[in-house]
């Protein structure tokens, strides 16, 4: 009788209570369930949902081998166990929790013995996610979207406008500044071609000077024609001279007759 009490004691302190857990649909959930594999070496696991039984789990979810997950027993790619079997982390994920996941889930850890299993039972209450509050979000989110990119595209317009006006500006500037140089480029072009006409033109009345000198018929001084027509006179009875005034003076002299003598 005492070892019956005994017995049924070991099984109420091996049962763990219940612990609640509270989640919004969409999200994922851990239900917590460790070992000390240290103290009992690696050891089967299993969770399922509902209250476990004297042995194994009703609607088993998934379990392990101690070392790994046994896939056959996994009922849905939903259910993870993501914790280090080899530390002796056994935690049950569920991934995008909905509504049907609400309820009572157990993880049994068999330990050797009668009546020795660990066991832990978890209540999951799920909750609606709000979707007012996202549908009102992302119609904010569109709507600062849509007001920056409108705000982003009249800022591009203005850019272009003021790009454009100041390219007209500086190409207007441009061209001014090119025909002022051009006009002072002819004026430079004709200042020097004037100057070298000047110069020809002293060049070429110099030496036309030089050419054919002009006098003028006072005191026994003879023209140009006159001198042009030196040849016809006699240079014995005709002496010409250029004076430093380049003109020319010819000094006539008359030739007396001398008396014949014995004639």
């Amino acid at each position: 009788m005492m070892k019956l009490v005994l017995l049924l004691a070991l099984l109420t302190v091996s049962e763990c209570d219940d612990s609640t857990v509270s989640v919004r649909t969409g999200e994922d959930v851990t239900l917590s369930c460790k070992y000390d594999i240290n103290y009992y070496t690696p050891l089967s696991v299993c969770w399922g949902r509902g209250q476990l039984p004297n042995s194994g789990c009703n609607n088993q979810l998934i379990s392990t081998d101690g070392h790994k997950v046994k896939e056959e027993t996994r009922v849905s790619s939903r259910y993870k166990l993501l914790g280090q079997l080899d530390e002796g982390d056994v935690s049950l994920t569920i991934l995008n929790v909905s509504e049907t996941d609400a309820g009572q889930y157990g993880c049994r850890v068999e330990i050797p013995g009668l009546f020795n299993d660990d066991k832990h039972h978890f209540v999951l209450n799920v909750e609606t996610a709000p979707r007012t509050t996202t549908s009102r979000t992302q119609n904010e989110t569109s709507t600062e979207q849509t007001t920056a990119g409108y705000t982003a595209g009249q800022m591009s317009s203005t850019q272009l406008l003021l790009t454009s006006h100041t390219s007209n500006v500086e190409r207007k500037e441009s061209s001014g500044v090119s025909v002022v140089l051009l006009l002072v480029l002819f004026v430079l072009v004709a200042l020097v071609i004037a100057g070298v006409a000047l110069v020809i033109i002293g060049k070429y009345k110099s030496q036309l000077f030089h050419d054919h000198p002009h006098t003028h018929n006072k005191e026994g001084s003879l023209t140009s024609t006159d001198f042009s027509q030196m040849c016809c006179f006699n240079p014995e009875r005709n002496q010409w001279s250029v004076g430093h005034d380049g003109r020319v003076h010819v000094k006539r002299t008359m030739r007396t007759h001398q008396p014949l003598v014995g004639r």
